[in-house]
């Protein structure tokens, strides 16, 4: 299993940095679109909506929702200097509140566990909730200044350095459980592992731009709350996480889907950036990094 999540992750990271470091905001706009509404149609799995027609219409819906917000902030278009924002900036920090409340749901692991219809509504709710925002998140940071795309990449790497080095110390010294209920395989040990490699590829990225020879992306100075934000988003990051298997718990499944061998399906990948992009994105904005 080691190997073969090592050989479908060295497919997909030369593919994912070329589309953020050479694609325009317009293009990885559309293209996360797509990404985040596969995972989102992976979510009504893990909701129990089983009729095909009823989940298309959600996903219709959803899609007509992002199409929504980028049409209303057209004037300029995404990328420009003068694009607007401001719809992309509410929805980050919609979706910092929601994963806030999302820790009082995982500290309940029962809640919302049959398969009455409104516990598949806090559900579908939680699936708009946490893919819009982090979605709007995405395209926000990309757009932001002449260094976003760079910005976008470091945001993923923490968030790919935290789950890869959770998963290697997880195995090498994993001993604590972290929630063994919602995840019995994360431990104490690989959240620590995480944390310290996320944040050092947050550190590290933020070094990069801040020693460019023209027009350094940010101060020297500033890396500590580059720090301080690639944690917050880590720790984020471990909520989406927890959440994804807390639902997967709920209907007794392994994985949201079959897309990717060794990684299961795309939520499976995507479920800790969910949590952490709207973070990042609204710490940057804070920070003025």
């Amino acid at each position: 299993m080691t190997r073969t999540r090592l050989l479908a992750a060295l497919v997909m990271a030369p593919v994912a940095i070329a589309a953020i470091l050479l694609l325009s905001t317009p293009w990885i706009t559309a293209l996360a679109a797509v990404i985040f509404l596969i995972g989102l149609w992976e979510w009504f799995d893990l909701a129990e909506i089983d009729d095909t027609l009823s989940r298309t219409v959600l996903l219709v819906v959803h899609a007509a929702l992002m199409v929504a917000i980028v049409w209303a902030s057209r004037t300029g278009g995404l990328g420009a200097t003068q694009a607007p924002m401001v719809l992309f900036k509410i929805a980050s920090l919609v979706g910092v509140i929601w994963w806030l409340l999302a820790l009082l749901w995982l500290q309940r692991f029962n809640f919302a566990s049959d398969h009455r219809t409104y516990a598949r509504m806090f559900k579908l709710a939680a699936a708009a909730l946490s893919v819009i925002p982090a979605w709007c998140a995405l395209v926000w940071i990309h757009a932001e200044g002449a260094y976003g795309h760079w910005w976008l990449l470091t945001a993923l790497s923490v968030v790919w350095a935290a789950d890869s080095g959770a998963y290697f110390a997880g195995r090498k010294f994993g001993m604590l459980k972290l929630a063994p209920r919602v995840s019995p395989n994360k431990t104490v040990e690989g959240l620590i592992g995480g944390v310290f490699a996320g944040v050092a590829v947050g550190v590290t990225g933020g070094a990069g731009l801040a020693l460019l020879p023209e027009h350094p992306a940010l101060q020297l100075s500033q890396l500590p709350w580059v720090a301080l934000v690639s944690f917050a988003a880590v720790l984020f990051s471990v909520v989406g996480d927890l959440f994804e298997s807390l639902l997967k718990r709920h209907v007794g499944v392994k994985d949201s889907g079959h897309l990717i061998p060794g990684h299961g399906g795309i939520l499976d990948r995507i479920d800790g950036v969910l949590a952490a992009l709207p973070v990042f994105a609204l710490g940057k904005a804070i920070f003025g990094f």
